[in-house]
């Protein structure tokens, strides 16, 4: 029985070897391209007609929508290293900034397309606290988005790594924001909610041991 557990234990290690050793090989700009297609996609859909009948809504939502995508993605590269030993610590910075960009569409669409008036945008970011709550958390990641370079890792040394612990917050609050925005309960955003909320738990430093590769490779071997 053991042997079988040390077995199957040592496939998965090859397994996750064998992906990180390819995901070495793959480089991480191609994702920027890759990452500039949808909204291109949509701003095309959006041209044609076929957005329905706001396509301008439509935009908004779907760039918001996958910005929040993109910060769940980035939050599950430590969970995946930490639990499962798959490395992708090398996509982290273009999966970040292509968050970024996307909040930065979702709050151009929002600005230019459909309120357009300043005193209007104003107003609406004081005033409506789903504005107020998503705007802080654009705020909060502009920092990030500038310091995303090696240059600012070697100048702030380790304030780097505090300072870009400042996504957690910004994606609860991006989450909220979407909680707000929908009228009525709708599962979705909350469902976004939880799985940011999960993934920050998973980053605890005592946060379920049993799960991860080395306390299970420990159990299994005892």
């Amino acid at each position: 029985m053991a042997s079988d557990t040390t077995s199957d234990i040592s496939m998965k290690d090859r397994a996750v070897q064998g992906f990180n050793r390819t995901a070495r090989r793959v480089p991480a700009w191609p994702l920027y391209i890759l990452g500039a297609i949808p909204p291109v996609v949509i701003f095309v859909f959006a041209l044609t007609g076929r957005l329905g009948v706001d396509p301008v809504k439509s935009m908004e939502h779907q760039m918001g929508e996958w910005s929040l995508w993109l910060l769940i993605a980035s939050l599950c590269v430590t969970p995946l290293r930490k639990y499962l030993g798959v490395n992708l610590l090398k996509f982290r910075r273009a999966i970040g900034l292509l968050a970024f960009f996307y909040i930065v569409g979702h709050l151009l669409v929002w600005l230019v397309l459909d309120v357009q008036i300043m005193s209007q945008i104003i107003a609406d970011i004081v005033k409506r606290p789903y504005i107020t709550v998503g705007f802080t958390a654009f705020l909060m990641l502009i920092p990030l988005a500038v310091t995303s370079n090696t240059w600012s890792i070697r100048k702030l040394g380790p304030g780097w790594r505090k300072l870009h612990q400042f996504v957690y917050a910004a994606a609860i609050l991006g989450a909220l924001h979407f909680i707000m925005l929908v009228k009525g309960f709708q599962l979705e955003p909350y469902i976004y909610m939880a799985a940011i909320l999960a993934l920050l738990a998973l980053r605890l430093p005592n946060a379920f041991p049993a799960l991860r590769r080395g306390g299970r490779r420990t159990k299994s071997q005892s």
